[in-house]
């Protein structure tokens, strides 16, 4: 299989959010990547339901939804309801993270599970094979921009290596620092997912940027 791409409209031009999906609809993008934030579990405040609802008019392209909140059991029907398709909860902030799972997957998403960069891939060990992704983030989760982890190449490798190990279909996802200089190594190393924010949307030209994401 092919990596795919999900932009972060975190970076995208929130004046023009309409514009900014119209563009990304008809890019190579295969998914949207949408980061969001409740300022409790990182230090940041993004965006709800009432967008997500705004953008999916636009597209018919999955919504790869990130929650980096706490408590996020009790949004899991309005996520649903506003248009994801993908719904990735963090570890760090789900004590019942089993329970969670089961119940994106009963409204009918897939379901994901986030790390962040200091939490080992090993803790996934009896739940991959639960999972149908699993977000690998390669910055401090909370704001775009920042600079590439490199110690994510290692734990890409690693969690490959269980998701061979247990037969779990996982597809890997890496956000953060993503650009056309470190994307061949990151699929090199096993991720099937690349999210890209600022490198996109800051660029000259968005569509052949995620192009050439796509091309790598």
């Amino acid at each position: 299989m092919s990596h795919l791409i999900s932009p972060s409209i975190l970076a995208a031009d929130f004046a023009n959010l309409q514009k900014e999906a119209e563009m990304l609809d008809k890019s190579s993008a295969d998914w949207f990547h949408i980061d969001v934030m409740d300022g409790v579990f990182v230090p940041n405040i993004s965006f709800g339901m009432p967008v997500i609802k705004a953008i999916r008019k636009f597209t018919k392209k999955p919504f790869d939804v990130h929650l980096m909140i706490v408590e996020p059991d009790k949004y899991i029907k309005d996520f649903k309801a506003a248009g994801t398709d993908i719904l990735t909860v963090h570890y760090e902030a789900c004590p019942h993270l089993h329970r969670t799972i089961q119940a994106i997957k009963a409204e009918g998403m897939k379901a994901g599970v986030s790390l962040n960069p200091h939490t080992n891939v090993n803790v996934l060990e009896d739940i991959i094979h639960e999972l149908d992704l699993v977000l690998i983030m390669s910055v401090n989760p909370g704001f775009g921009g920042q600079s590439f982890i490199e110690n994510t190449y290692t734990k890409i490798k690693k969690l490959k290596k269980l998701i061979l190990e247990t037969n779990s279909n996982a597809q890997i996802e890496i956000d953060g620092g993503v650009t056309t200089e470190n994307a061949r190594k990151l699929i090199d190393a096993g991720a099937n997912v690349l999210v890209a924010g600022s490198f996109v949307f800051k660029s000259t030209h968005p569509t052949e940027t995620i192009a050439q994401l796509k091309n790598v």
